[in-house]
């Protein structure tokens, strides 16, 4: 088994890059992310050598090596341009909202949450992907500035409560007893009114009362 490498404790060469707030609207889960996608970037050597300090990206580069602090460093540049616009993926966007997951999954079903489309990637490791909703940072910025995570989840408790109403109303409507089935009899037609009055009529004839 190899030795392990030991940690380089010799001159560096660090660069710092902050992060503006539109792209990590305030959550240090999104700061991270966006620390992910630089990395991503990044050849495999060169991925450790950059982190991320509160809003702040720092890279650092051992001092004997200008050129590697010098190709990182264009690389992380060119990758934070625009880096606002980046899509904002499910943990952050419930970081950014502190919501739940739960109202996550209601409000994208119901359209109140708008997806920007469907991004799939292969779990490390593994070989299932899985396919998740990501979202517009410029939308995710409009719902928390104007607080409708607070509109929404007044909306959701006055459903809540006007769907236990109906459902209240449906039982009791439920128990209430079934009135008889049995058909009332039915009304005599003017036919058969006017033959009763001429049955009648001939028994009073026959029985002599205008003799």
């Amino acid at each position: 088994m190899p030795a392990k490498k030991k940690p380089y404790d010799g001159p560096v060469l660090t660069a710092e890059w902050p992060l503006p707030a539109a792209a990590t609207l305030g959550s240090s889960v999104r700061a991270k992310g966006v620390l992910l996608e630089v990395r991503a970037k990044l050849p495999s050597a060169a991925k450790k050598s950059i982190d991320v300090r509160g809003n702040v990206l720092v890279l650092t580069v051992p001092e004997n090596e200008p050129q590697q602090f010098k190709a990182t460093s264009a690389i992380v540049t060119r990758t934070l341009d625009g880096i606002e616009n980046l899509q904002v993926i499910p943990r952050e966007i419930e970081d950014i909202l502190t919501i739940k997951t739960s109202e996550r999954h209601r409000w994208l079903k119901d359209g109140r949450l708008q997806s920007a489309g469907t991004r799939t990637v292969k779990l490390r490791g593994r070989a299932r992907k899985i396919t998740f909703h990501v979202f517009d940072p410029r939308f995710v910025e409009t719902v928390l500035n104007d607080d409708l995570v607070t509109t929404w989840r007044e909306d959701d408790i006055e459903t809540k409560a006007e769907n236990r109403r109906r459902a209240s109303e449906m039982r009791a409507l439920m128990r209430r007893p079934k009135t008889s089935s049995a058909k009332p009899a039915p009304a005599d037609s003017p036919e058969d009114a006017a033959a009763g009055e001429l049955r009648g009529l001939a028994e009073f004839l026959r029985e002599g009362f205008l003799r």
